[in-house]
């Protein structure tokens, strides 16, 4: 087992380190000066809308405790018979 995982360890570091070199960042830093807190800013917005239509819209109620609200049924005993 130990030489499996050793193995299985050297190939997943060796494909890693090609992926890296292979992926490396091909974008300048200033696409994220011109770009960045553009995209933070309607990134939050779409967020903000999209969660205010779900609460407002969908109808889903939330987490309601059902404590109180909920009666027991009464026991049924096995011979047929109701004890009072």
């Amino acid at each position: 087992m130990f030489r499996f995982t050793k193995t299985a360890m050297n190939i997943a570091g060796h494909g890693a380190r090609r992926v890296g070199v292979r992926h490396g960042s091909q974008t300048s830093a200033d696409f994220h000066n011109k770009y960045g807190n553009m995209l933070m800013v309607s990134g939050a917005a779409f967020c903000v809308a999209v969660w205010s239509y779900v609460l407002t819209q969908t109808g889903i109620t939330w987490n309601f405790s059902p404590v109180g609200k909920l009666t027991p049924k009464p026991w049924r005993v096995p011979g047929g018979e109701e004890e009072e």
